[in-house]
């Protein structure tokens, strides 16, 4: 049975047979293949004076032509699709790294507080604790000035100057002073294979058979 001019079929030899041609890209003449020429043109390579190409099918596979429902149109002669890919940033799904904090040190002590009484050596001038400070305090007598006795009590009754203690407090720094976080790299950016399971075979072309009429 003839076959129609300008068709295409599977091979299952490693030879191209009678009037059939591989689909390997190549090169023929006008003058010798004008039927075919008519069919095909320079779509597929060629000057379009001396020679045309025939579709090179190495390493792809056939899809149809036009727009199906959800999907981008696809143009005669379009090449389409990779054998590898390598994702973007943009399409990486959500994910965490681990991190690391490094941190910064320093010695620490025991704090240590010393108090201190603020007090007046000399002869007091007040009478009334409140807002004062303590200092010596006698009784007049006569012409001599007596030391009082029992100028202390067992329990408080009122507050003396703000600053009559003083607290001072050493020690006890130290801990963590500061740091750094360090985030780890995660993959190796390789490109990955998304090619579909696949199976070597020859595509040729009938380029001697019935012209395929459009009627």
């Amino acid at each position: 049975m003839e076959e129609m001019l300008g068709s295409i079929k599977f091979f299952g030899g490693n030879y191209a047979p009678k009037d059939f041609a591989f689909c390997g890209g190549q090169l023929i003449t006008i003058s010798e293949n004008q039927v075919l020429y008519a069919i095909l043109g320079s779509m597929w390579g060629g000057d379009g004076r001396s020679n045309f190409a025939l579709p090179d099918m190495r390493g792809r596979v056939p899809i149809g032509v036009g727009r199906g429902p959800g999907r981008d149109n696809i143009n005669m002669t379009e090449r389409r699709g990779n054998e590898i890919n390598a994702l973007k940033i943009s399409q990486l799904p959500t994910h965490s790294h681990a991190a690391t904090f490094s941190p910064t040190t320093s010695t620490s002590s025991p704090p240590t507080a010393t108090a201190a009484v603020k007090a007046n050596s000399g002869t007091g001038t007040e009478n009334s604790p409140a807002g004062n400070y303590w200092a010596i305090g006698n009784i007049v007598q006569g012409r001599d000035t007596l030391p009082v006795e029992k100028g202390y009590a067992k329990s408080a009754d009122t507050t003396l100057a703000g600053d009559a203690v003083t607290i001072d407090i050493a020690g006890g720094s130290g801990g963590i002073t500061g740091g750094s976080v360090t985030v780890d790299q995660t993959g190796g950016g390789d490109p990955f294979s998304i090619m579909q399971p696949s199976l070597g075979i020859n595509y040729i072309m009938c380029t001697q058979g019935i012209f395929p009429s459009r009627n």
